[in-house]
C-alpha cells in the first residue's frame, strides 16, 4: 500500500509548524512506506523504509518488534565425554522480530534505567521464565536465546542508523529476512531530547502469507485431517514413484 499521502500530510505539518504557534505541528510524526508485508513462495526478505518528521532538534530511537511466542531453550552440556541436553528453559513472550534504529549510540541518547523502562534493546526485554529457573540459569539462557535470534537475523545489533534530511526530516531502513514470522507488528518511534522522551508515536505492520503459500497454511490448519491424509498419499506416491524409477534405471 502506498503511503504518499502520509509523507505530503509530513510536510504539511512542517508547514504548519513553520507558521506560528496558532497552528502548532505535533513534536513527531511517522509513518511506513507501507504496512503489510505478503510472504509467497519467492519471498527471499525485503525492506521497508520508515520516515518521519520532528518539530526541532533533538534525537530519535525506533524500535519495531513482534509477534510474541513462546520459545524453549535447550543447552547442550558434555558428561563423561558424552554430549546431552540438559534442563530446557521457556520464556514467554519473546518477541519473534526485534529491529532497532537510532541517531546515535543508544547508551548517548538516554540512560539505561530509560532504556530498560521502554524495553528498547533485546538485552532489556522483560522475558518471564518457568517457575524453578535460577536467576543465574536463567541470565545465560536468555542470552543464549538473543544470540540465536541474531544468528537468525531476526535481532540486529548494533543498532541500525536513522539520518536526518535537513535537519527535521528523518529516515531509515527496516529489514525483514526471509524466515520472518507471521503475525502483528508494532513499530515505536520515540523522540528525545537531553535524555528525556519528549514524544512517542506508534504504527502498525502485519505480515502475512500470500498465493499458494497461504493456500496451503490455511488448509492445514482448518482442515488437520484432512491435510494430514493429503500429506501421507504424496509421501507414498513419492516413494513409489522414486521406487518405479530405481527400477527401470
Amino acid at each position: 500500500m502506498s503511503r504518499a499521502p502520509t509523507l505530503v500530510g509530513l510536510l504539511v505539518a512542517l508547514l504548519a509548524g513553520a507558521a506560528g504557534p496558532a497552528m502548532a505541528a505535533p513534536a513527531l510524526v511517522a509513518d511506513l512506506s507501507r504496512d503489510q508485508i505478503e510472504i509467497t513462495t519467492s519471498f527471499t526478505g525485503t525492506r521497508l523504509l520508515l520516515f518521519g518528521a520532528t518539530d526541532g532538534p533533538g534525537d530519535v530511537i525506533v524500535v519495531v518488534r513482534g509477534p510474541n511466542r513462546q520459545e524453549i531453550v535447550r543447552q547442550k552440556e558434555r558428561i563423561a565425554g558424552i554430549w546431552v541436553n540438559r534442563r530446557p528453559v521457556t520464556f514467554d513472550g519473546v518477541p519473534g522480530y526485534y529491529f532497532q534504529a537510532s541517531t546515535k549510540k543508544l547508551n548517548e541518547v538516554t540512560s539505561d534505567a530509560v532504556l530498560k523502562s521502554l524495553k528498547i534493546g533485546p538485552e532489556r526485554l522483560s522475558l518471564p521464565v518457568a517457575a524453578g529457573t535460577s536467576r543465574e540459569d536463567a541470565k545465560g539462557y536468555r542470552a543464549a536465546l538473543i544470540r540465536l535470534k541474531r544468528d537468525q537475523k531476526l535481532y540486529n545489533a548494533p543498532a541500525a542508523p536513522i539520518r536526518f534530511v535537513g535537519g527535521r526530516l528523518f529516515r531509515t531502513e527496516l529489514l525483514f529476512p526471509a524466515n520472518v514470522p507471521t503475525g502483528a507488528y508494532t513499530a515505536e518511534i520515540h523522540l528525545f531530547r537531553g535524555g528525556k522522551q519528549v514524544s512517542v508515536t506508534k504504527k502498525e505492520l502485519s505480515v502475512r502469507k500470500a498465493g499458494i503459500e497461504a493456500a496451503i497454511f490455511n488448509f492445514a490448519h482448518e482442515n488437520a485431517a484432512s491435510y494430514g491424509i493429503v500429506a501421507i498419499v504424496v509421501a507414498l506416491f513419492a516413494g513409489w514413484l522414486g521406487g518405479a524409477i530405481f527400477r527401470r534405471a
